[in-house]
């Protein structure tokens, strides 16, 4: 197999989630009837037509490579690499009208995710990032700017994002994660892509999540230690296939794993 070019990736998965974007928000404005899938989660024409126009740009550019969509499933390419996407995460509040929603993008190339993509279309904001080429942020059609965890250090001064409170607010994860709540200096709960954001762009310290898809949360690794930050699983491993996750600035991840311990422990 020829050698993986990077640059391309890159580009590609910033266009492919800035595609997804343009398919999705006319439907926002407007109005979409929403179906439900048989795990009773709701889809949309918007999550849909987000992953047509996703496709398109990743066989435009990479024919070959395979891709894992949360809509269309698995599309047989390359062994060793392929496309996962996520078209519209947080369908639930694009159908509220709420604006924390977009797509994710990301390239695994031998197991581990190289590139990576992520929108916030009411935004306008792009994130994108490779590995060994950095993260960074377009927004509103300007010209890219690099992304930087904050420096924060001490958990009385950091701010934490949480995923799904059904999950984090359920044993056994509510007690420790009532007390990293509530012991830091403010807790919010954006949720889906937004929450992550948060520290991606350093206005968060911290983001817990749990009880998601691989697609809800393939790029954020890539992305977020390309800002400088630490990206895993509930029990410390560095892996976005695990359905949970602690995202942080990197100085406070070890606190993060240390309060949650028991509680993966008990699971």
């Amino acid at each position: 197999m020829p050698t993986l070019d990077l640059d391309l990736a890159l580009t590609t998965a910033r266009r492919a989630v800035a595609a997804a974007a343009a398919a999705a928000i006319p439907h926002f404005r407007r109005g979409v009837r929403v179906d439900l899938k048989p795990d009773r989660s709701p889809v949309t024409v918007a999550d849909r037509e987000s992953e047509a126009a996703i496709l398109a740009v990743l066989r435009a550019a990479f024919p070959d490579h395979g891709v894992l969509g949360e809509e269309t499933g698995a599309h047989a390419g390359a062994a060793a690499t392929r496309w996962i996407v996520d078209p519209l995460d947080g369908t639930r509040g694009f159908t509220r009208g709420e604006a924390l929603w977009g797509p994710l993008v990301a390239l695994e190339h031998e197991g581990a995710v190289v590139a990576g993509a992520m929108a916030l279309p009411v935004a306008g904001e792009v994130y994108f990032a490779a590995r060994g080429k950095g993260a960074w942020l377009a927004a509103g059609g300007g010209t890219p700017t690099p992304l930087r965890v904050s420096g924060i250090s001490r958990w009385e001064d950091a701010t934490l994002q949480l995923g799904e409170p059904r999950v984090l607010l359920a044993a056994p994860f509510a007690a420790p994660v009532e007390r990293l709540s509530t012991t830091c200096a403010r807790t919010r709960c954006y949720g889906d892509l937004a929450g992550f954001a948060m520290v991606l762009t350093g206005r968060a310290e911290g983001w817990i999540e749990a009880g998601v898809q691989l697609w809800d949360l393939a790029p954020m690794k890539v992305l977020l230690e390309e800002a400088g930050g630490r990206f895993t699983d509930l029990a410390g491993v560095p892996t976005v296939a695990s359905g949970h996750c602690v995202a942080s600035n990197g100085l406070v991840h070890d606190h993060l794993l240390a309060a949650l311990a028991p509680a993966v422990a008990a699971r």
